[in-house]
């Protein structure tokens, strides 16, 4: 079985390095986790922050870029990994000046391609950054591009009416991406490790999809640090449960129009014949058979969303 390899991207300062301090201490074994750090400059700051956060292998890549000087080290690195440990999983966070089509691109490599298999790249957005990205170059736009799943991070710096225009713009110039707007980089784990989308072409099974369990909160800050708790930036959490059978032209057409604003849509849905599971994100859905004929239970998360409404739009989509 071949190692799958994540990549975490992200401009200078954006919160990588948070966001994979929360994967590590979400992740319930780590005994097949190797992390690659990369740091640009001669000390690995990045690599100690993480160290003690939870029990993975952390290897360090200093004074250079993987996307270009340090290229032939990633391959010996990965190689050396491999035959020494041979890892269920990799994840490599990158220098926020890497362009992540070259790590991806050195992926293919063949002496990499028998071991490794590319995942996914998630990139994390400084927020308050976002208006001034013309300034990052086409190293930024290229993460842009590369990424399967965009957070848009550190939205407590942001006016509430300029969040869902700039989830809008980031869509627009990342089409094929998830966005999502976190807080401190926290989001359910489970999205992370669902099958690229665009490796899969379709709907995405995964160990999380076999039982079901309604989201807990998600946006608290990592370590109880933080001065803006979830509720006061805007975030909600809601439920929507019916025993009655929804029309399932109506719900397709609910889901098409659902802003981006509400990012996160999970669990069973009952139409006429069968129950199926959904689970929108950042504005795509992936559905499966679900064995049970259960009652509609949706849980949703989102920033700044009129509950009474959605629910009044679901409601309408009651079968007649």
């Amino acid at each position: 079985m071949k190692s799958k390899v994540f990549i975490i991207t992200g401009f200078l300062g954006s919160g990588k390095t948070t966001l994979l301090k929360r994967i590590l201490k979400s992740a319930k074994d780590l005994s097949r986790t190797i992390v690659i750090v990369n740091e640009f400059g001669k000390v690995g700051i990045d690599g100690s922050l993480i160290k003690n956060t939870a029990a993975a292998n952390i290897v360090e890549l200093n004074s250079g870029c993987i996307c270009c000087s340090l290229k032939i080290d990633l391959i010996q690195t990965l190689q050396i990994l491999w035959e020494k440990y041979a890892p269920e999983r990799i994840i490599i966070e990158a220098t926020g000046v890497a362009d992540p089509l070259s790590i991806i691109e050195t992926l293919d490599d063949r002496m990499l391609t028998p071991h490794f298999q590319y995942e996914k790249t998630i990139m994390v957005v400084d927020g308050d950054f976002w208006e001034a990205r013309h300034v990052f170059g086409t190293i930024f736009k290229s993460q842009l591009n590369q990424s399967d799943l965009i957070l848009l991070n550190k939205i407590d710096t942001l006016e509430k009416s300029a969040i869902p225009v700039i989830l809008k713009e980031i869509q627009d110039e990342s089409k094929n991406s998830r966005v999502i707007p976190t807080l401190y980089c926290n989001i359910d784990p489970n999205i992370l490790w669902a099958e690229s989308e665009k490796r899969t072409r379709g709907t995405v099974i995964d160990p999380f999809f076999k039982t079901y369990e309604p989201e807990k909160d998600l946006y608290a800050p990592v370590n109880g640090k933080g001065s803006t708790s979830a509720k006061d930036a805007g975030f909600i959490t809601f439920l929507y449960e019916s025993s009655l059978v929804l029309d399932e032209k109506k719900f397709l057409k609910f889901i098409d129009n659902v802003p981006l604003e509400l990012f996160r849509i999970k669990g069973p849905v009952r139409f006429v014949h069968r129950t199926d599971m959904l689970n929108f994100v950042g504005g795509k859905s992936e559905w499966i058979k679900w064995p049970d004929n259960t009652a509609t239970c949706l849980t949703f998360i989102g920033w700044d969303v009129e509950e009474d409404l959605t629910l009044e739009r679901l409601n309408s989509c009651i079968a007649k």
